[in-house]
C-alpha cells in the first residue's frame, strides 16, 4: 500500500451482511447512493449497533478488486420479494479480509454511511474522527489542538436542528448542547488556530463542559 492510496469506509448494519462479505468476498452498494470514492484501493467496514461488543468500530478491511452492476434480486436470490429487489447495486469484489490489530473506534455513536480517507490516516487512526480529510490542514490542526487539550471533537458532523440538514467541520457535545465550528469559520493561520481553540475551550466550559459518551449509546 502507498500512503496516498484511497480508503472507503462503508457502514455494515447487520452481522448477516458481513457474513456475506466473509463467505462470498463482495459487498453491495446501492447505485442511487453510491459514494464518489467507489474506486478506492481499500474498502473498510464500520459495524453498526447490531454487532454487540464489536459495534461502532472498524475491525476489518480488504483490497477493492473491482465492481460490476447487478440487480438486488440477482445478488440476493433468497430475498426476491424485497421492496428494492429490482434496484441496481454495485457489487464490489474484495480481496482477502484483513483484521486490524487495534480497531478504529467511534468514541461517541454517530450516523455514518461512508467515510473517505487515505491509507496513511487509516494506519495511524485510533478513532473514527482521525480518518476525516475534509477541511484542509487547519481543521486538522484545530482538531489536533483540541485533542491535546483533552477535547474530542466530532469531524464532518451532520447537524439536523434546522432544515435542511447541514454539515459542520467540527462539533463538540457539551452538557448544554453542542459547540460547532462551521467550514466557513475555520482558521487560516497557526495563530488563528490557537486563538479559536482558546475560544472554544471557554465556550465549552460555559456550557457545562464536555458531555462524555455513555456505555449504552445506541443508534
Amino acid at each position: 500500500m502507498y500512503p496516498e492510496d484511497r480508503v472507503l469506509v462503508a457502514y455494515v448494519p447487520r452481522p448477516s451482511d458481513f457474513d456475506l462479505v466473509r463467505r462470498e468476498g463482495w459487498y453491495r452498494i446501492p447505485q442511487r447512493s453510491a459514494p464518489k470514492g467507489l474506486h478506492a484501493e481499500v474498502i473498510a467496514f464500520y459495524f453498526g449497533a447490531a454487532f454487540g461488543e464489536e459495534k461502532y468500530a472498524i475491525h476489518y478491511y480488504a483490497r477493492n478488486a473491482g465492481h460490476e452492476l447487478a440487480r438486488r434480486r440477482d445478488l440476493l436470490p433468497d430475498e426476491a420479494g424485497h421492496p428494492r429487489a429490482n434496484d441496481i447495486y454495485y457489487k464490489v469484489q474484495l480481496g482477502p479480509l484483513q483484521r486490524l490489530a487495534q480497531p478504529i473506534v467511534s468514541l461517541r455513536w454517530r450516523r455514518l454511511t461512508f467515510v473517505h480517507t487515505t491509507w496513511d490516516r487509516f494506519q495511524d487512526a485510533t478513532e473514527i474522527n482521525d480518518l476525516f480529510i475534509e477541511g484542509g490542514p487547519y481543521v486538522d490542526r484545530l482538531y489536533a489542538t483540541l485533542k491535546e487539550r483533552g477535547i474530542s471533537a466530532d469531524r464532518d458532523y451532520r447537524v439536523n436542528e434546522t432544515e435542511p440538514e447541514y454539515v459542520v467541520a467540527l462539533s463538540v457535545p457539551t452538557r448544554d448542547g453542542r459547540v460547532n465550528v462551521a467550514y466557513g469559520d475555520l482558521p487560516d493561520s497557526e495563530a488563528a488556530v490557537a486563538s479559536l481553540a482558546d475560544a472554544l475551550v471557554q465556550t465549552i466550559a460555559r456550557q457545562g463542559g464536555i458531555a462524555h459518551p455513555t456505555a449504552d449509546a445506541t443508534g
